[in-house]
């Protein structure tokens, strides 16, 4: 079904779940390149691009978003096709899109103006909606971090090591949606997209800066959750050495103690056996050597 806002001359079009006849009717009446058509057509992610034509511009973006668990990120893509007196999205865009498609509609039904006088300012609100829900997302994933470095000490081992398994994940998934976009956001700030409008130079650089600002924040979080998870795995070694020496000082408490008792449980004559006062008197020995040893252990500050 193609929804459509109209702007004075400016006509939004938005195709939620294109059908075939959907994309016919574009193609026929807006007589787009076959293969872009064949892109709207794909249900598979396909890599960012955008192709440059005499009469449009056709953009295919990636922009993550949180799956039905909030915990991890997908990616979904928006499909453009951006002409002088025209902007066509498609297929199942961005939620931060429909919802924004939605808020036009709703505000010129009521008879209210839509702000926006040009293609070029239309497409700069949308990127500019899409880069402030990411950078939402990204901040959810620094308060994350955060609680994580607060709970550092205090949360069970197996649910620190879920929580950045889940993280690192996630933000992998970031640093391979931004990567391939940011030299084709640049495009538009060197002014390689002419784009219709006139000064709109500091309008595409400011979304340049919301991407590299977002691309920033992603490395950091990277190399914050690397160092706590290096943290995290010192910390458990630590714990594990300090029970392996605990475990070890009471064994050789124990070892001449054992040694004892083995001694006098075997059937031989020994010192002290027909003594009535023997039993007390190994007790005794062993307390010594125990109460020794462990003053010792003290004294080298083993315990």
């Amino acid at each position: 079904m193609i929804e459509t806002i109209k702007i004075g001359t400016l006509r939004w079009h938005h195709v939620l779940n294109p059908s075939n006849e959907n994309l016919n009717y574009l193609q026929e009446n807006f007589h787009f390149h076959p293969l872009d058509i064949e892109d709207c057509r794909a249900e598979y992610n396909q890599r960012p691009k955008i192709d440059i034509y005499d009469d449009y511009y056709f953009i295919i973006l990636h922009f993550p978003y949180f799956d039905r668990n909030n915990k991890f990120l997908r990616i979904r893509e928006v499909k453009i096709f951006w002409g002088e007196e025209f902007i066509i999205t498609i297929g199942k865009s961005h939620s931060a899109v429909t919802s924004m498609f939605q808020e036009g509609k709703d505000q010129i039904e009521r008879g209210e103006d839509f702000e926006i006088g040009t293609s070029d300012a239309l497409l700069y609100t949308i990127l500019e909606r899409l880069m402030k829900s990411t950078q939402k997302i990204i901040k959810k994933i620094g308060d994350d971090v955060d609680a994580i470095n607060r709970s550092l000490l205090d949360v069970k081992s197996e649910r620190i090591i879920e929580r950045i398994s889940v993280i690192r994940k996630n933000i992998i998934l970031l640093n391979t949606m931004f990567k391939p976009q940011l030299p084709l956001f640049a495009k538009f700030e060197s002014g390689q997209i002419d784009g219709y409008a006139e000064n709109m130079e500091d309008y595409w650089g400011n979304i340049l800066d919301y991407y590299k600002q977002m691309w920033d924040m992603t490395e950091d979080y990277a190399e914050l959750i690397e160092g706590l998870s290096r943290t995290f795995d010192s910390l458990q070694a630590n714990r594990t050495n300090e029970i392996m020496k605990i475990l070890t000082l009471i064994s050789s408490i124990l070892l001449p103690l054992t040694f004892l008792t083995g001694l006098y449980g075997m059937n031989l004559n020994l010192p002290l056996q027909d003594d009535p006062r023997s039993f007390w008197i190994v007790i005794g020995v062993m307390l010594f050597i125990a109460i020794s040893m462990f003053v010792y252990f003290k004294k080298k500050r083993w315990l």
